[in-house]
């Protein structure tokens, strides 16, 4: 009987969602309602101490249902926009300088990232000795110890050599980490050839330009149906984070999860900083791109926010469309600067203590910067994100890999809010990538900027 009234609840919730999202204009503030109602109702539910094991596998349907429909849409968007947009570039050199402007960007920033996480961890005084260890942090601990087989043999030649697919259908299929790299040079590629074949046989090269015009159009469509679902989504997601958290965790982490979340604020004046050395409004940035922020927070999953994430950037500031589309590409498997900078730098800070090592040397600092960049770009390989990150720089450091389980218990908050700064940073390298190449990509290709117009100018 309980279940049944928590489901209607919910289906009530979503009716008068769905209603105001009907009048309202305005996708932000769909999501800022789906947001309030999801937290509202997970807080009574809290409050209430109801058991909502049951309750959940509903929310589910919903929450996760809507993760992975952008998980789905996200491979054929990145690959149709960047196909598209090469087949339209006067100078297919123009791929290696966008490549380029966004990659510096997001290891920039994680360097950055990392130097913030280390120096905020020591003022914090943050001391892995003064945690102690249940039994889900000695399992989590013994498992990125045997994770780390996975990156044992990880090079550079190696990485790189992961980047090119050796089958479309499995990159497509998502058979590896890098599969939405290989995705992005898979496209690059068969847009290449089409400027060849256009420059060699222009009638020829109309057709195939039509063909992806068509298919563009195809896929748009789906997308905006999809990002309609946004509202939705959170206020799924939303209520199953509250009622899931665990209070007591918290309390007794409260000191390491408000350093984290103090230095990840922080990245996010950095990235407002940047934004502001482009000649945009750091206010009005933010505001364009809450809906994206807000998904990435509660969904934790850089990979499913790539739509909302491109959407952002070409619909609300005007990115050029190949350079969101690398961007959001790169930044969800190289350069994250919340869980390849933030986070592997705090831990190696917590744990340097118990190794009789000062946290504030230049040059363990200086390490751990150097260390934490490389490990951004090396983490594509493997994925896993921050686990992954976290493994290569301690292995490196020579640190203890068992001690990165120690906060287990708040990961998942934590994990949260380092999305969001991910996902941050990867616009911010798009609009970076737009001011230094936008207008020599986009002065004379497109119609417009929005997803309602992706038709292109005739040739």
């Amino acid at each position: 009987m309980m279940l049944l009234l928590l489901v209607a609840v919910f289906i009530l919730l979503l009716y008068g969602l769905w209603r105001y999202h009907r009048q309202s204009d305005s996708l932000s503030r769909s999501v800022f309602v789906g947001l309030f109602l999801g937290v509202v109702y997970g807080l009574i539910l809290s409050a209430l101490n109801v058991d909502t094991t049951d309750f959940l596998p509903w929310i589910n349907i919903v929450g996760n249902g809507y993760v992975n429909l952008l998980k789905m849409i996200a491979m054929p968007l990145v690959f149709i926009s960047i196909l598209a947009a090469i087949a339209r570039l006067e100078k297919a050199s123009m791929i290696g300088s966008m490549s380029f402007w966004i990659i510096s960007t997001l290891l920039i920033t994680t360097g950055i990232a990392a130097l913030d996480g280390a120096i905020i961890a020591n003022l914090f005084h943050l001391d892995a000795s003064s945690i102690v260890q249940g039994q889900s942090e000695i399992a989590r601990g013994q498992s990125m110890v045997e994770s780390s087989t996975e990156v044992a043999d990880l090079t550079i030649p190696g990485l790189i050599l992961s980047f090119i697919p050796t089958s479309i259908g499995g990159t497509f299929a998502g058979l590896e980490s890098t599969s939405m790299i290989a995705a992005v040079v898979i496209a690059s590629l068969l847009g290449v050839a089409a400027l060849t074949v256009n420059k060699n046989d222009p009638e020829k090269g109309a057709v195939i330009i039509r063909t992806i015009d068509v298919l563009q159009s195809w896929i748009m469509a789906l997308v905006r149906f999809i990002i309609r679902l946004t509202p939705y989504g959170i206020l799924a997601l939303m209520i199953k984070v509250i009622v899931t958290t665990d209070a007591t965790a918290i309390w007794q982490l409260a000191k390491f999860l408000l350093a984290s979340y103090v230095a990840l604020f922080i990245m996010l004046i950095v990235h407002a900083f940047i934004i502001m050395l482009t000649g945009r409004s750091p206010i009005a940035h933010f505001k364009k791109i809450v809906p994206v922020l807000t998904f990435a927070f509660t969904s934790r999953s850089s990979a499913a926010s790539i739509p909302l994430n491109i959407d952002a950037q070409v619909n609300e500031l005007g990115v050029a469309k190949p350079i969101a589309n690398f961007s959001a590409s790169f930044g969800a498997t190289i350069g994250q600067n919340g869980c390849a900078g933030v986070y592997p730098a705090m831990l190696a800070i917590m744990i340097a203590p118990t190794m009789g090592i000062d946290p504030w040397n230049a040059g363990f600092l200086a390490s751990v910067v150097g260390i934490s960049m490389i490990a951004s770009f090396g983490v594509a390989g493997v994925g896993g994100g921050a686990t992954f990150a976290a493994i290569i720089v301690l292995s490196t450091l020579g640190m203890p890999l068992e001690l990165a389980g120690l906060l287990i218990s708040i990961e998942p908050l934590i994990d949260m809010m380092r999305t969001l700064v991910n996902v941050s940073g990867s616009i911010t390298s798009g609009v970076v990538g737009n001011r230094i190449l936008g207008k020599s990509i986009e002065a004379d290709e497109f119609v417009g900027t929005t997803v309602d117009n992706v038709a292109y100018k005739a040739s």
